[in-house]
């Protein structure tokens, strides 16, 4: 029997963590794949025309070495022990560590199998290991890309909730670029980090949030729960 298109968008809607993962990978193989066969030049090159010959500049410079630097292991166990402090759930400092040390680790296996040199010729800062994914961009997506999700999932307050997911957006995209102006990464490099990245977060968060997290413990969860069973909407 075939679904009408309201019952599959239903169904995309009630798992949509499913449907990130599945387009995440995706992607990721499809720029793994066009690297390995050297079609992603054209996009590197014009990534580097933009983000390196036009838009270098020596006040930038720096800005851009501080917005890296938020992928640092001194910043984020700053932001860790802001999480503990303040997040909800019963170990919210515990549930993010976690999600960072599962991040550090697929980027370190994909990194070993791939073994793409990083770009010669035009860095600013100095750094070594191999270039494809990027770890800071992955730092970047796993890291407040989960605090983006708790902020939108157990925030009540919906301004704050949207100014909090809008600035960790900013942070992921930001720090992605200044990878690929400090010239120590291509922008495939970036990509396929923000990829992997993603479909890593969708996993995690399925599998690990409802042990950490448990809806009736926070704010938004328990709002919506309880907002459906008023409706007799079925879980």
């Amino acid at each position: 029997m075939e679904q009408a298109p309201h019952d599959i968008w239903r169904n995309l809607r009630s798992n949509k963590r499913v449907v990130l993962f599945v387009i995440a990978v995706v992607l990721f193989m499809g720029v793994l794949q066009n690297m390995l066969a050297g079609d992603l030049l054209r996009l590197d090159y014009y990534a580097y025309r933009i983000f390196v010959v036009r838009m270098r500049r020596a006040w930038l410079t720096p800005i851009m070495q501080s917005i890296s630097e938020l992928a640092l292991p001194v910043v984020l166990l700053a932001m860790l022990l802001a999480v503990q402090a303040f997040a909800p759930g019963r170990r919210p400092g515990l549930f993010a560590a976690l999600n960072l040390v599962g991040v550090v680790l697929v980027n370190q296996v994909f990194k070993f199998i791939v073994q793409r040199p990083r770009p010669e010729g035009f860095r600013l800062i100095a750094e070594s290991g191999y270039s494809f994914p990027s770890g800071h961009s992955m730092v970047a997506m796993g890291f407040y890309g989960l605090l983006a999700w708790m902020a939108w999932h157990y925030e009540r307050d919906a301004f704050v909730r949207r100014v909090s997911v809008t600035g960790f957006g900013l942070v992921i995209i930001l720090i992605g670029i200044s990878r690929i102006y400090l010239g120590v990464h291509y922008a495939s490099d970036v990509i396929a980090g923000f990829c992997l990245s993603a479909a890593w977060l969708a996993l995690y968060t399925t599998i690990m949030a409802p042990i950490f997290l448990p809806e009736e413990e926070t704010g938004l969860g328990m709002d919506d729960k309880a907002i459906r069973d008023t409706r007799g909407t079925p879980e």
